[in-house]
C-alpha cells in the first residue's frame, strides 16, 4: 500500500470509518476481455453514531472525531477519496460516471436502476444524499497546505491529519498501549509514540 494512502486510511479508521484502500475498478471490452480502468485510493463508510467504547468495569467511551472532514454524527457518511503527495486533487477518473456507478455498487447504497441521479449530483456538486439518507462525498487529501483547492470538492491536508493521530495517541495512551495495531501506518505511529515516551523517561531519570 502507498504510504500516504496508509496514513489517510489510519486517520479515517480512527474517526470511525470502515475503509477499502486502492480499490480497483475493472471494465469489460467484450467477452473475456477486461482491464483495470483505474483504482481509487480510499473508499470509506462511517455508520450513524459510530464510536469507540472500552468495555469492562469502569469502561468508557473514548471517541471524539476530528471536525475537519465535516462528519455529521446523525448521518451515515460515505467517502470516495484520492490521496496525493502534493496538491489535494481528484483524478479525472474519480469523476467518471461509470467509475462512480461502480463505486456506488460496491458500497451497496443505491439501487443501480436509479443510480444515475446520484452520480450526476456527485459530479456537479461533489456530494449527494442517497434514497436511504446516506451522505456520499468526493474528497481529496494532499500534503501541500498552500495549494488546497476549494469549491469543487472537499480537501484535507494530510499533515494536519497526522497531527490529529498523534494527539489521539497521546490522549488515550494508557488505553491504546495495551493493543497491538497491525495497520502499517498506525502501528508505526504507535512505535514512535512509545519511543518518545521511553526517551522522555530516560532523560528525567
Amino acid at each position: 500500500m502507498d504510504h500516504a494512502v496508509a496514513l489517510v486510511e489510519a486517520y479515517l479508521q480512527i474517526n470511525g470509518y470502515f475503509t477499502v484502500a486502492e480499490y480497483p475498478v475493472i471494465e469489460s471490452f467484450g467477452k473475456k476481455h477486461y482491464s483495470v480502468a483505474t483504482d481509487l485510493d480510499i473508499l470509506a463508510f462511517r455508520l450513524l453514531g459510530a464510536g469507540r467504547l472500552v468495555s469492562g468495569h469502569g469502561g468508557k467511551g473514548m471517541f471524539a472525531p476530528d471536525p475537519a472532514p465535516g462528519i455529521h454524527c446523525d448521518t451515515a457518511d460515505m467517502l470516495i477519496g484520492e490521496v496525493k503527495d502534493g496538491h489535494a486533487e481528484l483524478n479525472r477518473n474519480a469523476c467518471n460516471p461509470e467509475v462512480l456507478r461502480t463505486v456506488l455498487a460496491r458500497f451497496g447504497c443505491c439501487p443501480l436502476k436509479g443510480v444515475y441521479k446520484t452520480v450526476q449530483q456527485l459530479i456537479n456538486k461533489s456530494e449527494s444524499v442517497t434514497h436511504s439518507e446516506h451522505r456520499i462525498r468526493l474528497i481529496a487529501f494532499g500534503s501541500s497546505r498552500e495549494h488546497l483547492q476549494r469549491g469543487r470538492y472537499h480537501t484535507l491536508n494530510a499533515g494536519a491529519r497526522t497531527d490529529f493521530i498523534g494527539d489521539y495517541l497521546k490522549e488515550h495512551w494508557e488505553v491504546l498501549r495495551n493493543a497491538q495495531f497491525k495497520h502499517p501506518a498506525l502501528g508505526l505511529l504507535m512505535v514512535l509514540e512509545k519511543a518518545r515516551r521511553e526517551a522522555g523517561r530516560s532523560n528525567t531519570s
